[in-house]
């Protein structure tokens, strides 16, 4: 299956198609004054087009990573990395790795 996302950021895809659509308008009969302004009317139209779509996907990466259920968010709360997490604190330990006076 064709990741369109990909192809259409992709600048080798626009060049392929500006080059191919200039090629046919001259073959055509067109002018390269004419084909020219094609290219450059696709070109513009391609980044237009990669950047939306590429602001699309940093948008979409954003909201999945922020977005949590209620669920989730209660049973993270309860889950640390820290195996020392759940030791309790006395208040006399020295955070340096010095001895306490």
């Amino acid at each position: 299956m064709i990741n369109w996302k990909q192809k259409l950021t992709s600048r080798k895809f626009w060049a392929a198609v500006v080059s191919f659509v200039a090629l046919l308008v001259v073959a055509l009969g067109g002018t390269e004054a004419q084909a020219a302004q094609i290219t450059a009317l696709i070109m513009a139209g391609a980044t237009v087009i990669a950047y939306i779509v590429g602001e699309g996907m940093i948008d979409a990466a954003a909201a999945g990573a922020s977005t949590l259920s209620a669920d989730e968010l209660i049973a993270a709360e309860g889950k640390t990395d820290d195996p020392a997490a759940g030791t309790p604190q006395t208040g006399a330990e020295d955070k340096s790795g010095a001895d306490a006076q």
